[in-house]
């Protein structure tokens, strides 16, 4: 199982960001999912879970301004983010859970800032 987050990068406050998670090995629409993210200095966090039925669960930092959405043709998993605060600020990741064992992918750096 192999999982590839991109889409990172610096973006101002209140600007918008699109991640991506491809996997492959495991097919999402079959597993869950979730994103995660970890700031500096803090534990990581699971901020989305993504069902293979498709029903979705935000945290309450981000809900309303973070949406998922995936595409079972590409088997990826997108994480649309709008309304950006600096306190989003993160290394964000995307994980599965896949025949009793957790994986993740390597992350992709999220910076909000003037």
């Amino acid at each position: 199982v192999q999982l590839q987050a991109s889409g990172g990068g610096l973006v101002q406050p209140g600007g918008s960001l699109r991640l991506s998670c491809a996997a492959s090995g495991v097919i999402f629409s079959r597993n869950a999912m979730g994103w995660y993210r970890q700031a500096p200095g803090e534990q990581r966090e699971l901020i989305i879970v993504l069902t293979s039925d498709g029903t979705t669960n935000y945290a309450d930092a981000v809900k309303g301004r973070f949406t998922v959405a995936r595409d079972d043709a590409k088997n990826t998993v997108y994480l649309q983010m709008a309304s950006l605060k600096p306190e989003d600020t993160a290394t964000y990741y995307c994980g599965v859970r896949y025949d009793g064992a957790n994986y993740w992918g390597q992350g992709t750096l999220v910076t909000v800032s003037s």
